[in-house]
């Protein structure tokens, strides 16, 4: 079966699974797991932050940084496209506590700065105070586009400008990177916080990091354990992340070749219209058009009944995502099986 519903499908390599089986453990609530402690620090280091704290998921991630920034009753400014605010069960708010005020994302991702500045509420007993701006980079419902420096820098500097902290949703942050040709750590380095992802393009089975100053990975540390991701001899699951950030990077680039060429060959393809610029990393955005004559379920079906699997993105509409078990023979075969089916 070729699985292109989503890189959260990888699964651990040959040298993960040995990395897993040799971990050195220990209590990583009583902070003793040795592996632990050097995936944090590595994920630092790698980042340009003081400290980094090792999560289940890329949701308790994002929700951990923003009970770290936010009191109840705050507010965080967020994109309407956000997975934050689509797809985390409303946790900021069920939660924490956090009121979101969503502005629309654009086209490219961004938030627009005048809109942003717009956002920020002044000192009213009328209103949540504004304490946090949150980004996503890449970006997964605007295309998987990305961020680029010099727009972060702006939105970091509107965010000191008002005494706010900035906060980064880098679920795919390697992949924005390697689109960008310039380091992970310049792509974090105008956050407060951030959060990646070890279980997508990275190829590892379980986890996420979250990395900033000491003192907030210190309050985040605590929040961790209140929300239950206080796991004890995980050591297994981060040899895994040790293993994706020595190995997995920089191959990530072949996931976004393979995504261009497998656009390529679908745009030929009558029935089909892929999203303009699609893909930007490692996801195509496509729709059927509704001359074919085909519901998106008989669609997904009739492709999984030539071996493929696609995300279902929204009305006559998929996405289509790369990763490291994706490989050219299966490029082809996932294109000749669009052909056939429409």
């Amino acid at each position: 079966m070729i699985d292109l519903r989503s890189d959260t499908v990888t699964r651990p390599t040959p040298a993960m699974r040995e990395a897993m089986y040799r971990a050195e453990v220990g209590d990583d609530v009583y902070g003793e797991d040795p592996t632990i402690n050097r995936l944090q620090e590595m994920s630092a280091e790698l980042l340009g932050k003081e400290a980094g704290l090792f999560v289940p998921s890329g949701t308790m991630g994002n929700l951990t940084s923003i009970l770290a920034h936010c009191q109840r009753g705050d507010e965080v400014i967020l994109g309407d496209k956000a997975h934050t605010f689509l797809n985390e069960a409303g946790g900021i708010s069920a939660l924490g506590g956090v009121h979101s005020y969503q502005l629309p994302n654009q086209i490219d991702g961004t938030l627009n700065l005048e809109a942003i500045r717009g956002a920020i509420r002044s000192e009213d007993a009328h209103f949540p105070p504004t304490r946090l701006i949150a980004l996503e980079n890449t970006h997964n419902r605007c295309g998987g586009v990305v961020l680029t420096p010099a727009y972060t820098r702006a939105v970091a500097g509107l965010a000191a400008e008002y005494g706010l902290r900035l906060h980064i949703d880098g679920a795919r942050l390697f992949n924005a990177a390697v689109a960008l040709g310039v380091s992970a750590r310049i792509l974090a380095e105008p956050a407060d916080s951030l959060t990646f992802c070890l279980s997508k393009g990275l190829g590892a089975p379980v986890g996420s990091v979250i990395v900033g100053e000491r003192e907030f990975i210190q309050k985040a540390h605590r929040i961790r354990k209140m929300l239950g991701g206080g796991m004890r001899q995980a050591g297994v699951l981060a040899a895994a992340g040790i293993v994706a950030l020595e190995t997995m990077i920089d191959r990530l680039a072949d996931d976004h070749a393979r995504a261009k060429r497998l656009a390529k060959c679908l745009e030929n393809i009558p029935g089909l219209a892929l999203d303009p610029g699609s893909p930007h990393t490692n996801m195509i955005f496509l729709n059927l058009v509704p001359e074919t004559g085909l519901s998106t379920a008989q669609a997904v079906a009739r492709l999984k009944d030539h071996n493929v699997l696609v995300g279902v993105a929204g009305s006559r509409r998929f996405r289509l995502v790369t990763h490291c078990w994706i490989s050219d023979e299966d490029i082809d075969k996932a294109s000749a099986a669009f052909a056939a089916v429409l």
